[in-house]
């Protein structure tokens, strides 16, 4: 397979892995040849294992790991565990997220702190877990899955809107702090994807219809148009390109 050939001994670690988004990218990157570390909360056991198989069917080795991307100890034993398994990780994907609904007056510092601990401070515990080994193998290929809610966002996702800029803010300081070690860090911003946490903006179809109007391609992506893009970021196809943001929304943000 060409494909496969490309990421020939590549080794990913991909957290929020078990559906949606997450489990788009890791198919991807399975049909590309990467062999993947598998990473999502123990909860999600049954999926992640879906995941997983489905992974290996393409022919690679995977493991799957289960760990709090938001907990320092769990981060570092899932990259242990990983590096264990499978030798190193050469690409790393953040993934993980979550979005909790609520305008700013109504919503509970609780929420507000679980938004940001995942998307934001998770990002950067499994980034900071990952770079000694990419250090030493003077290569890696990061990642970071942001949203186009970073940049304009939309009611009831202040929270959630705050904590994706923070992950493009971060990418942005990290590829200058590590550009010249042979890595490289950049942004994916999904639009309006059609998954489980996506149809937070979707089940009512007048809205659905309204966010086709306002896309370019008059259209909701899927988790699949996500997959390449990432993939782009995590090959060597991309090894000149650092520190950007590309927004993968079928032409919602235009820039």
């Amino acid at each position: 397979m060409a494909q496969g050939n490309r990421a020939q001994g590549k080794i990913a670690l991909v957290t929020g892995a078990s559906r949606g988004i997450g489990r788009a990218i890791a198919l991807g990157l399975a049909e590309r040849g990467f062999d993947l570390a598998l990473n999502d909360i123990a909860r999600q056991a049954g999926a992640l294992a879906e995941t997983a198989a489905e992974a290996r069917a393409q022919g690679v080795r995977v493991v799957e790991l289960h760990a709090d991307v938001s907990a320092k100890d769990e981060v570092q034993a899932m990259v242990d565990r990983a590096v264990a398994e499978l030798g190193t990780i050469h690409a790393l994907v953040n993934n993980a997220g979550i979005l909790i609904a609520a305008t700013v007056e109504a919503c509970p510092e609780t929420a507000w702190d679980q938004v940001m601990d995942v998307n934001a401070k998770g990002t950067f515990l499994v980034t900071q877990a990952v770079l000694p080994l990419m250090k030493a193998q003077a290569y890696g290929r990061i990642c970071n899955i942001a949203s186009i809610g970073g940049k304009h966002g939309a009611p009831e996702q202040a929270h959630y809107s705050a904590s994706k800029a923070a992950v493009m803010g971060f990418t942005r300081v990290l590829a200058q702090e590590v550009g010249p070690l042979g890595i490289t860090a950049n942004c994916v911003c999904p639009g309006i994807i059609l998954t489980d946490m996506g149809r937070v903006n979707l089940d009512d179809p007048a809205i659905r219809d309204g966010w086709k109007a306002k896309t370019a391609m008059a259209r909701i992506g899927a988790p699949e148009d996500v997959a390449g893009p990432v993939a782009f970021f995590c090959s060597d196809d991309s090894a000149f390109v650092t520190g950007q943001t590309l927004n993968v929304d079928g032409g919602i943000v235009l820039s």
